[in-house]
C-alpha cells in the first residue's frame, strides 16, 4: 500500500469533518451575499514575491465574493523593489496590509514587530481553518509565545501528490536533443554533458543561424543554486539544500567541498573551455535567463523546474525540456523527486491594521470550502471546464487554449495562490485539484514528440522519468530550518559569509585556465573566512531534534 505524506493523512482523516461542517456555513454567507452585493468586504495583502495584479472586475474574483461575501486585492514587489526593504518600510510605518506573506527570513521580524495578530485566538467558529491542519502540526507553527501567527500555504497536500511534471531540480535537456540521438538512457554525469557536446557539435546553430548554447547556468542571487548545490544530487541524495545528511551518524556534511563538488567544477570547468557553457552566464541577471531559455537555444542546465518554467510557455514543442536524474557515477541512485515536504518557516499572516479580523479569519475559511476551491483553480462549471457523467473534470480543446492566454490569467483566474489550499487531489476525491495535474487533461494536451519521447523510456509523465519517491527521512527538508538563519547568530554568520564566498570564487573556479590552484584558492578562503563548524553545528543539532534523538 502506497504510504502517504504527513500532511496527506491529516488532510484526509480532516476532510469529512470538513465537508460537514462547512457547508452551511457556505450557503449561509453566498445567500447573504448574494442579496446584497453592496456589502462584499474587501480585504488588502501583500505577497514579499514579483507578481501581476488581476483587473479590477475579474470574474472569478467576483464570482467567489458574490458567494462569500468578501474579496481581497493583492498585490506584489514592485520593480527593484526587494523583500527586505518592502518589509522593513511597514514595519517602520507600522502600516500594514490586512495580509502578508513574507520570505522566510522577514516572518519572525513581522512577529518580533508585533504586525500579526494570534490566529489561534480567532479560529474556533471556522472550521475549514481549524482543520486544515492536524494539532500536531499546528503545534510546530506555534511561536515561543504559544500563539499562531502565519498559516504556510503550499504544503497541505490532499490523498497524495499528483504532480505530472516535476518542480523539483533536475538536469534538464530539449526534448529534441534527446530525439535527435535516439533517445539514449542517460545516468551519469560525463553521460549528460557528452550528449550536449555532440549536439552542439553536429548542430552548432538552430535552423534560423541563431547559436545554440549547449549549458547555461544561472547564478543571480539566491539563485545561485544552479551552480553550487549539484553536488548533493549528484552524489545521490535528496533536496536538502543547505546540507547532505549522513544518515547513520545524523550528521551534516558540507557538500560545497566533497569529492563530488571537486568533479562537478572541474567537469564545468572543462565545459566551459570547450564551449559548451554560455560564457555570458555568471553575468545573467534571472530575467537575462529567462530570455536566453525562451530563444529556445538553450539545449540544457541544471534548475528547479519552478524556477525556469516561465521562461517555456512560448517554446516550440521541440524545445521543452524533459529532466533528467544524473549522479556523478552509475553505482548512486538519483533522488532527484521527493514526496510533498512541509515548510513551517512562512505563511500568511493577519496583520495589526486589519480593522476586521473576524472578516479575515472567515475570508480564509471560506477559501477553502470545496465549492469555493474548484472555483480558485478549475474556474466555473460549464464554461472554464465540464463533468463528464463519473463525475471526471475535463476541459475541451478550446478550454485549454483559452486558459494560456493573458486575457484569461488577467481577466478570468483568481486563485488567490498565497491564501492556504489543498495540491494533490480535488476535495471530492475524486478529481486532481488543478487542472494542468488532471491526468485526462495532461494527456491529451502533450505534443505529438513528447509522447514519442515518453513511449521511447516507457512512462507516461514528466515524473516517471525519475526516480520512485521514499517516504521522506523526519528530518527533510533541512532547508525549511536554515532558511530562518539570520546573522545574528554565529551559524548565520557563517551561512551569509558561506554564500558570499561562493558567489565570488565558484564562477572564477569554472572559468579559470588552472583549475587545482582556482580551486584550493577558493577552498583556502572558504575555510578561513567561514565559520563552517558553527553552521554545520547547528544543523547537526537540528537533524537530530528532528529525528528524536
Amino acid at each position: 500500500m502506497k504510504k502517504l505524506s504527513t500532511v496527506s493523512i491529516a488532510a484526509t482523516i480532516l476532510f469529512s469533518s470538513i465537508l460537514c461542517s462547512c457547508s452551511p456555513l457556505l450557503r449561509n454567507s453566498a445567500s447573504d451575499a448574494s442579496s446584497n452585493a453592496q456589502n462584499i468586504k474587501v480585504f488588502t495583502s501583500f505577497y514579499a514575491k514579483p507578481g501581476t495584479p488581476i483587473s479590477d472586475d475579474n470574474i472569478i474574483q467576483q464570482k467567489i465574493a458574490e458567494k462569500i461575501g468578501a474579496k481581497c486585492i493583492e498585490s506584489w514587489l514592485q520593480n527593484g523593489e526587494t523583500a527586505e526593504d518592502a518589509i522593513s518600510k511597514m514595519i517602520l510605518s507600522g502600516e500594514y496590509p490586512d495580509f502578508i506573506y513574507p520570505e522566510n527570513t522577514q516572518h519572525q521580524r513581522l512577529i518580533d514587530a508585533g504586525a500579526y495578530i494570534p490566529i489561534d485566538e480567532y479560529w474556533d467558529e471556522y472550521p475549514n481553518l481549524r482543520n486544515y491542519f492536524t494539532d500536531d502540526i499546528w503545534d510546530k507553527l506555534r511561536a515561543d509565545d504559544g500563539h499562531i501567527y502565519i498559516i504556510p500555504a503550499f504544503s497541505n497536500v490532499y490523498m497524495h501528490s499528483t504532480q505530472p511534471k516535476h518542480g523539483e531540480e533536475a538536469f534538464w535537456v530539449q526534448v529534441k536533443v534527446l530525439k535527435w540521438a535516439g533517445y539514449p538512457e542517460i545516468k551519469t554525469l560525463d553521460e549528460y554533458f557528452d550528449l550536449l557536446d555532440r549536439y552542439l557539435e553536429a548542430n552548432p546553430t538552430d535552423e534560423n543561424g541563431n547559436e545554440n548554447i549547449g549549458y547555461e547556468i544561472l547564478t543571480d542571487g539566491y539563485l545561485y543554486f544552479c551552480l553550487e548545490n549539484p553536488p548533493q544530487f549528484l552524489d545521490g541524495y535528496p533536496n536538502d539544500g543547505c546540507c547532505i545528511v549522513n544518515p547513520d551518524t545524523l550528521e551534516a556534511v558540507d557538500y560545497n567541498t566533497t569529492d563530488t563538488a571537486k568533479k562537478w567544477f572541474k567537469k564545468l570547468n572543462e565545459e566551459f573551455k570547450k564551449g559548451t557553457i554560455d560564457s555570458e552566464c555568471f553575468l545573467l541577471t534571472q530575467d537575462q535567463y529567462y530570455s536566453k531559455i525562451s530563444s529556445g537555444n538553450v539545449l540544457g542546465m541544471a534548475d528547479q523546474g519552478w524556477n525556469y518554467q516561465i521562461a517555456t510557455y512560448n517554446l516550440p514543442d521541440e524545445c521543452q525540456y524533459v529532466p533528467i536524474g544524473v549522479v556523478i557515477d552509475d553505482s548512486i541512485s538519483p533522488h532527484y523527486l521527493s514526496q510533498p515536504t512541509f515548510d513551517y518557516s512562512s505563511g500568511l499572516g493577519i496583520t495589526v491594521s486589519c480593522t476586521d479580523v473576524d472578516g479575515a479569519v472567515k475570508f480564509i475559511n471560506d477559501l477553502l470550502d470545496p465549492e469555493i476551491h474548484d472555483l480558485r483553480y478549475w474556474g466555473i462549471e460549464g464554461q472554464n471546464y465540464n463533468v463528464d457523467e463519473n463525475g471526471l473534470f475535463y476541459l475541451t480543446d478550446e478550454q485549454y487554449e483559452t486558459r494560456k492566454s493573458s486575457d484569461y490569467v488577467t481577466n478570468v483566474k483568481c486563485e488567490y495562490t498565497y491564501f492556504p489550499f489543498y495540491g494533490g487531489m480535488d476535495l471530492d476525491g475524486i478529481n486532481a485539484s488543478t487542472p494542468s495535474n488532471q491526468p485526462s487533461v495532461f494527456f491529451s494536451q502533450l505534443s505529438d514528440i513528447m509522447k514519442e519521447c515518453f513511449t521511447a523510456y516507457g512512462v507516461q509523465t514528466f515524473v516517471d522519468l525519475l526516480n520512485k519517491p521514499e517516504e521522506n527521512e523526519p528530518w527533510f527538508p533541512m532547508w525549511s530550518y536554515s532558511n530562518t538563519f539570520t546573522s545574528d547568530t554565529d551559524y548565520g554568520k557563517a551561512k551569509e559569509d558561506m554564500d558570499r564566498v561562493k558567489h565570488e570564487y565558484l564562477p572564477k573556479v569554472v572559468m579559470s585556465d588552472d583549475f587545482e590552484s582556482s580551486w584550493n584558492e577558493y577552498l583556502g578562503v572558504y575555510y578561513s573566512e567561514c565559520d563552517i563548524d558553527a553552521y554545520l553545528s547547528e544543523l547537526t543539532a537540528e537533524i537530530r531534534r528532528r529525528a528524536g534523538k
